[in-house]
């Protein structure tokens, strides 16, 4: 009986070792593989002051260490030796060579990163990663190609330039505002800018701002002759009858348990606001190259109703209610007129859109746009392809217009920050950048 206990006993603790050995087998075999490595920016040029990004993932184990070294001539030097506080399935660490002591030219990068797990006796799975890495620290060179631009206040111009190497960004900077710039076949960069509507003359001081793949800058200003432009003041009279007449409409903007003057002035902000910052992000949309072709068209055998940049004050009953800025020019027309495209291009938004109504987005190329609004119907689709042709009709009524086109953003461009300076052009004002004519 007692030799029977014993061999018991002693099975049971030879299954009880050999289950914690298939456990730590299980262990170490369950995960092999170290972590994945990703470095930010990858463009195979840096300079001493970019940071440089990383991000380490390991799911299984977490990541415990990473470690960076640069080589050169036979010679090495760690820049960055990490052990992480807690180990984790994602870190993210960044590192420069600002004491690297490097000069310009070609050397290695070596990125060694290490889980968690207790592979390589307890110093966990490593990954390596190596770079063919360029040190440039000269900023590039800019030349700009056309002559002196002259605009006035409210408008547009372009400029082509030339880059002397590879660009990470460039374009114009206006204060807070940057516009983008487009690398076009013959090797030169196409930019339109504005003259923004709020933008004293002393004020307007366009800057070109061009970033290599190191991360160089070189900031060149752009010499413009500016001039200042005079716009309407227009009074609106808001009659109750009219406010009436639309709350199923402001309703539907503006569900709030408010009059329908308080909805009138919340649209004309609030609402108004949120339809910009949404033709902002439309603008992005925009082909890097110019698919427009000839003069722009406006609507044929059309009165202009209201101009761009009018100086809107609104009334109620003698009390002045809102003051706006006028942004597109009002056509008018008779009832269901054909609408054509100003020119071509491609449809990037169909659809009702706050203030604007049924609207419609042509993208003619290099952040430039045309705007078609307060439409009775929309017949063409996102993606369409358009020629200086009819795609929709219009068939509204507009306070005292009988139907109109707002062609409101015909050069709105990519990458406008809301910062309040807006500044569209109507379709008759094209500016005559590279390439571009105007009726």
């Amino acid at each position: 009986m007692g030799r029977i206990i014993r061999n018991t006993i002693s099975y049971g603790f030879v299954t009880l070792i050999l289950a914690a050995l298939g456990f730590c087998i299980y262990l170490f075999l369950d995960d092999l593989d170290g972590p994945e490595v990703t470095m930010t920016p990858d463009t195979g040029r840096i300079s001493p002051t970019q940071e440089i990004t990383l991000k380490l993932a390991d799911a299984k184990s977490g990541v415990r260490s990473v470690v960076v070294t640069i080589h050169r001539n036979n010679q090495s030097l760690v820049i960055l030796d990490k052990v992480f506080s807690e180990p984790a399935p994602v870190q993210t660490t960044s590192f420069n060579l600002k004491n690297a002591g490097l000069r310009d030219g070609a050397f290695e990068l070596e990125i060694t990163a290490r889980d968690n797990s207790l592979m390589s006796f307890g110093k966990g799975n490593g990954t390596t990663r190596k770079w063919n890495m360029q040190l440039d620290t000269q900023p590039p060179k800019v030349r700009i190609k056309t002559t002196v631009p002259a605009l006035r206040r409210g408008s547009v111009t372009a400029i082509a330039y030339s880059v002397s190497e590879d660009a990470s960004m460039t374009g114009v900077q206006l204060g807070e505002q940057f516009f983008p710039a487009f690398l076009q076949p013959n090797g030169l960069y196409y930019c339109f800018f504005p003259f923004p509507l709020d933008t004293p003359k002393g004020k307007f001081t366009p800057e070109l701002l061009t970033r290599d793949l190191a991360g160089n800058e070189s900031r060149n200003r752009v010499l413009v002759n500016a001039g200042e432009r005079n716009f309407r003041k227009d009074t609106l009279n808001i009659s109750d009858n009219f406010l009436n007449s639309k709350e199923d409409v402001f309703k539907e903007l503006v569900p709030d348990d408010i009059s329908n003057l308080e909805r009138y002035v919340k649209i004309n902000n609030e609402v108004r606001i949120s339809n910009e910052k949404t033709l902002l992000e439309i603008g992005k949309n925009t082909s890097p190259t110019m698919l427009w072709s000839g003069a722009f068209k406006r609507l044929p055998g059309s009165a202009s109703k209201a101009s761009f940049g009018d100086q809107r004050t609104y009334m109620h009953n003698g009390t002045k209610i809102d003051e706006q800025t006028h942004m597109g020019q009002d056509l008018a027309s008779v009832a269901h007129a054909p609408i054509p495209a100003a020119n071509d291009g491609k449809v990037v938004f169909a659809e009702p859109l706050g203030i604007f109504g049924n609207l419609v987005v042509i993208d003619h190329g290099l952040g430039l746009q045309s705007l078609y609004s307060h439409m009775s119907e929309i017949q063409t689709n996102v993606g369409a392809t358009v020629k200086k042709g009819v795609f929709s009709n219009d068939g509204t009524q507009r306070t005292t217009v009988a139907s109109s086109c707002t062609a409101s953003r015909c050069s709105r461009l990519t990458g406008w920050i809301p910062s309040g300076s807006k500044t569209p052009l109507p379709i008759g004002l094209m500016p005559p950048g590279p390439n571009v004519k105007a009726d």
